[in-house]
């Protein structure tokens, strides 16, 4: 079945618009909650709301799923999420974000290495193309630093996340997947927060909100719709959409924290877009082979 090209795109908008104001509502609440808390409380809120409401759906009966379940949490959640914040020691959000939504060109690389899915030249520049425009919009610069290696740990765990997700996906309930790979990673993410970070939790009703929202809308919703776009599409095409999160954190950004735009946004948002057309730019006779194979 072929997806309807305006709902897919709805869908990618939505799902990378709660992805990247994410960052900015998780910004506003490191005000209240130390970070590796507050994404472990994020996700493991979640995974239990989540749990509950899937709980007649089909869970899988073999011990080794649910192993596969965790290994997704481990990458999908606690790996990027705990990458990301131990970068954010050493180096700047942007940078952190520049390193991290430079997972679809690693995408690419392990989907040809692991899925045997081939990707024409012009692919391959969109995602450059592409990655150059996240670069640009997040500030010229990246330095080099201990925090740069986790920066890279995060793309990595994401780009193994991603293809673990199309290899194993369709063996899972969707929502079932959702809900118990954010757990488990919540639950890492706890462990990491006791083991790695000076604890801080100041309830109220701004806190209780931000938590509630980044659980509900920025976890369970983004998640449930960004992997059931990677399991009906190409993952290195669906994941080039990831550019435009950063995009959208910028513009959250603005919008929230009265942050300033300036001029290189734009013309970094211009290179995304492009970048985004040539990753899913593909002739009607490449479409019907592709569907043939399939």
């Amino acid at each position: 079945m072929i997806m309807n090209p305006i709902f897919y795109g709805m869908l990618v908008i939505l799902t990378t618009f709660l992805m990247g104001s994410s960052f900015t509502v998780g910004k506003i609440g490191l005000t209240y909650v130390s970070p590796l808390l507050l994404v472990g409380l994020r996700f493991t809120l979640a995974g239990v709301l989540m749990a509950l409401l899937v709980n007649r759906k089909p869970h899988p009966k073999l011990p080794l799923d649910w192993i596969k379940m965790l290994t997704i949490g481990f990458f999908q959640t606690a790996g990027v999420m705990g990458c990301i914040f131990l970068s954010l020691r050493t180096i700047t959000a942007g940078e952190s974000s520049i390193l991290t939504f430079s997972n679809p060109l690693l995408v690419v690389i392990l989907s040809t290495i692991f899925l045997g899915i081939r990707y024409q030249f012009y692919r391959w520049a969109g995602v450059f193309i592409g990655f150059c425009g996240v670069f640009i919009t997040l500030g010229f610069h990246l330095q080099l630093s201990e925090g740069t290696l986790f920066g890279l740990g995060a793309a990595v765990s994401w780009s193994i996340a991603t293809i673990l997700i199309k290899k194993w996906g369709s063996r899972f309930n969707i929502w079932v997947l959702t809900a118990y790979q954010m757990m488990f990673g919540g639950v890492i993410l706890l462990l990491m927060s006791t083991a790695l970070e000076t604890q801080k939790l100041i309830l109220n009703a701004t806190s209780i909100f931000i938590i509630m929202w980044l659980a509900i809308m920025a976890s369970i919703v983004q998640f449930a719709i960004w992997f059931y776009l990677l399991n009906e599409g190409d993952p290195g095409k669906t994941s080039a959409f990831l550019f435009l999160a950063p995009f959208f954190g910028v513009l959250s950004g603005w919008v929230l924290l009265n942050e300033v735009v300036s001029w290189y946004v734009y013309f970094g948002g211009l290179l995304i877009f492009i970048g985004i057309f040539l990753v899913n730019w593909t002739s009607s006779h490449r479409r019907l082979k592709s569907k043939l194979k399939t």
